[in-house]
């Protein structure tokens, strides 16, 4: 895969997201970080293959703790 591939730079963001969900204990912790990075639910949800109902969840509880 080159630069020039217009999947190129989705693999890439998929890689250092399988890298951050093996340094991270949970999943929860995985959402939080990429939601911090800017990432919206519902892309958070396709790269972590879990829904967005998910991803608001965790994210919600994680601005009550």
């Amino acid at each position: 895969m080159s630069v020039e591939d217009p999947n190129y730079l989705d693999e890439l963001v998929r890689l250092q997201v399988l890298q951050l969900r093996r340094s991270m204990a949970n999943q929860a912790e995985a959402i939080i970080e990429l939601g911090n990075a800017g990432f919206s639910n519902a892309r958070i949800a396709e790269l972590l293959g879990t829904t967005a109902a998910t991803v608001r969840n965790a994210r919600i509880r994680a601005k009550n703790d």
